[in-house]
């Protein structure tokens, strides 16, 4: 069955339908999420919420591409796990006060480390502002267009262009401060 039947038999209430489509787009939820800098711990916790919001609203869903939409959901979702969580990673140490290499992983997050080919790529991601971390993995991870990006991100396409170019400039100087360089980057 097609996606695109799968997604109008889940819009008139077939829970296999919905099921189906949870399934085809679990990992993909769960590797965004990830990405965006959700914890390993709350990982979970996102991909929940995110397919929690696609059945509620799955009746709006027009005619665009599924996974555009998708990756729509899971960037607010994530952005309103960051808002719920800022009061306690105030109280935290941050990521970045620790740019000098010490970065604890936990043995789950190197599990979830195997969609990233290098520990150290995904740190400097990390350490990237959204507004250039979201393009980048976009773009690189999960081989979205610049149009399909500016329609997730809901910005232009010239400003997809620069903010990509900016933050591969800002990878660059990540990775070669902070050992990449070691690794011919």
């Amino acid at each position: 069955m097609s996606e695109h039947e799968l997604i109008e038999r889940a819009q008139q209430g077939d829970k296999a339908a919905y099921t189906e489509l949870i399934q085809k787009h679990h990992r993909t939820v769960e590797k965004f999420a990830f990405q965006c800098g959700v914890k390993v711990n709350d990982i979970p916790d996102v991909t929940q919420e995110v397919f929690v919001k696609l059945y509620r609203f799955l009746h709006q869903f027009k005619r665009e591409r599924f996974t555009t939409w998708l990756y729509k959901v899971t960037l607010n979702t994530t952005r309103d796990y960051y808002r719920k969580e800022t009061r306690e990673k105030e109280k935290e140490d941050k990521l970045t006060s620790n740019v000098d290499g010490n970065f604890a992983m936990k043995s789950a997050e190197d599990k979830v480390l195997i969609f990233e080919e290098d520990r150290e790529l995904h740190i400097a991601i990390q350490l990237l502002n959204e507004k250039y971390r979201h393009p980048i993995i976009l773009y690189y991870f999960h081989d979205l267009s610049y149009e399909q990006i500016g329609d997730v991100l809901n910005i232009p396409l010239p400003t997809v262009k620069t903010r990509l170019l900016r933050a591969k400039g800002q990878l660059k100087s990540l990775l070669s401060t902070n050992g990449g360089a070691k690794h011919g980057r």
